[in-house]
């Protein structure tokens, strides 16, 4: 029998996860503050690649064999953002970019991974598209924004809606 959490798609993972970023956030603020925050906002990405979910690797082996395996493959990021006015969920945006690492050879990933050092510990798949995890790329189809980690433009519309925009001061 297939464990729960390889039976909900991604996207409703990485939207669940999100969520409970928020709230947590929310009661943790409602505790220190005494009231409600107005407006709280939580992220998280799911990374899948033929239908394996990949965490943050946990050493530079782990690393390695993330690399090896994404290799010459395309994957998909899945990033969400939730929204949290006065304790309640009012809106999420769901991000979907489609990525693909082109072939790496063992050596290559070794000195890669030797020159970005534990900051291939911080991402899924042990990389960032903004530093030298470019290289590794070959295509990229989605939301840059989403890919660095939430998906601003979507976000600042809906920011606008509430009346939360910049203002010049007076």
């Amino acid at each position: 029998m297939a464990g729960i959490a390889e039976m909900i798609p991604p996207s409703d993972i990485a939207i669940t996860l999100a969520e409970m970023k928020a709230s947590v956030a929310v009661q943790l603020l409602s505790l220190e503050r005494q009231k409600l925050p107005s407006y709280i906002l939580g992220c998280d990405q799911i990374l899948v690649c033929e239908d394996q979910i990949y965490n943050k690797p946990v050493d530079a082996v782990a690393a390695k064999s993330q690399l090896m395996a994404l290799s010459g493959k395309t994957h998909q990021l899945f990033t969400a953002v939730v929204l949290f006015r006065h304790g309640n969920r009012i809106w999420h945006y769901l991000s979907v970019a489609d990525i693909t690492m082109r072939e790496l050879e063992s050596d290559f990933i070794d000195v890669y991974l030797k020159h970005v050092g534990d900051v291939a510990l911080i991402s899924p798949a042990s990389y960032q598209i903004e530093g030298l995890g470019a290289q590794l790329l070959s295509n990229i189809k989605g939301c840059h924004y989403g890919i660095l980690g939430i998906p601003l433009l979507e976000l600042l519309a809906i920011l606008r809606e509430h009346g939360l925009t910049v203002h010049e001061k007076k």
